[in-house]
């Protein structure tokens, strides 16, 4: 199975977007399940409900962070180097979506914040784009970090 695959298999298991797209990849960042899914839990639905960024984008932009991202706060090419891989990230996926606001991605309106998730139902599933959004950015991800480990063999 694919890393698109386990991306949408984890999101109709229940796990939000964040934590389907991270989890999907905590194998390669080394951490186990439990503390993947909690670290993530709080970016679904645009960041708690807020229907900000989409959550699946945030899942590739926490895989980055844990895997291609700085510590050194004095490093400003590794910064620059890292922000530009974000900005590529959001880019392809904006490319595919025309946005990365989850509310935008779903058609709300700007007051149409929810305050808890909804029942993840047959219905949800056939209204909703997620899974399929979760799959994609894994798919991205993935496509990216193949050209960037490329990219850094000969360093």
């Amino acid at each position: 199975m694919g890393r698109k695959e386990k991306a949408e298999e984890l999101f109709t298991q229940g796990y939000n977007c964040a934590q389907a797209v991270f989890l999907a990849y905590a194998d390669r960042m080394d951490m186990d399940e439990k503390t993947a899914a909690k670290l993530a839990s709080s970016f679904g639905g645009g960041m708690g409900c807020l229907r900000e960024v989409c959550g699946a984008v945030s899942g590739m932009f926490m895989v980055t962070g844990m895997l291609y991202g700085y510590d050194d706060p004095k490093a400003p090419e590794e910064k620059k180097e890292h922000y530009g891989k974000i900005q590529e990230l959001a880019a392809k996926f904006k490319e595919q979506n025309g946005s990365i606001v989850c509310r935008e991605l779903l058609g709300l309106d700007g007051g149409a914040n929810r305050q808890t998730p909804e029942l993840r139902t047959a219905e949800y599933y056939k209204k909703r784009p997620c899974k399929e959004l979760v799959g994609m950015a894994a798919e991205i991800l993935e496509a990216e970090m193949l050209e960037w480990d490329k990219a850094n063999e000969g360093k």
